[in-house]
C-alpha cells in the first residue's frame, strides 16, 4: 500500500481517512481540495488539474483523496489500493451540514485557505444526487480495476472503524 487513492460523495469522510492512513502508515497525504481550489473558490483549469495530479501519482508513495471525476481515471490508474466511502447520503448530508456549522467563516484544514466553508444548494444537490449520478460509474470502475488492484468498499462509519482498527494492527 504505497499508492492509496481514497473516493467518495462529498461528506463520506475521505479526508479524515486520509490523515488517518497517512499517520498510521507514514504517506504523504494530498486532498484534492485545497490543490484544485484556489482562495475565494475560483476552480483550477481542468488542464492544470491534470498536470497537478500527473505530478503527483509519478511519486513513489502517496494518499490521495478527493472525488473530481473529470481526472478520476489518473488517480485510479497509478493507485495500488483504492478505498471507496460508500456511504449513505444522509450521512454524507449530515456530514457536510455539520462541517459547515464546524468551520463557520474559516477553511477546513483540508481545503485552501481562503475558502470559507460554505453550504449552497449545490453542494446539498451534488450529494443528494451522488448515489445516482457518480457512484454506478465509479463502482464499474473499480469493478474493472478490481483485477490489479487492491479495492476497498467501506459501507458506512462502522466498517470504516473496523478497516482503521485492522491498519492499525497490521503497521
Amino acid at each position: 500500500m504505497n499508492r492509496i487513492a481514497i473516493v467518495g460523495s462529498s461528506g463520506s469522510g475521505k479526508s479524515v481517512l486520509a490523515r488517518r492512513l497517512g499517520e498510521m502508515l507514514q504517506v504523504e497525504v494530498w486532498h484534492l481540495d485545497a490543490l484544485l481550489w484556489k482562495p475565494d473558490w475560483v476552480l483550477t483549469p481542468r488542464e492544470e488539474q491534470k498536470q497537478i495530479q500527473q505530478e503527483l501519482v509519478s511519486r513513489d508513495s502517496w494518499i490521495i483523496d478527493g472525488d473530481y471525476n473529470s481526472t478520476l481515471d489518473i488517480r485510479l490508474e497509478a493507485a495500488d489500493t483504492i478505498i471507496f466511502l460508500d456511504m449513505p447520503r444522509m450521512i454524507c448530508l449530515y456530514r457536510v451540514l455539520k462541517r459547515r456549522l464546524m468551520y463557520h467563516n474559516r477553511s477546513r484544514p483540508d481545503m485552501q485557505k481562503g475558502c470559507k466553508e460554505k453550504l449552497d444548494l449545490a453542494l446539498f444537490r451534488r450529494v443528494w444526487q451522488y448515489r445516482t449520478s457518480k457512484r454506478p460509474v465509479v463502482l464499474e470502475k473499480l469493478e474493472l480495476l478490481a483485477k490489479d488492484k487492491r479495492v476497498i468498499l467501506l459501507n458506512n462509519s462502522k466498517e470504516v472503524k473496523k478497516y482503521v482498527d485492522e491498519m492499525k494492527s497490521q503497521v
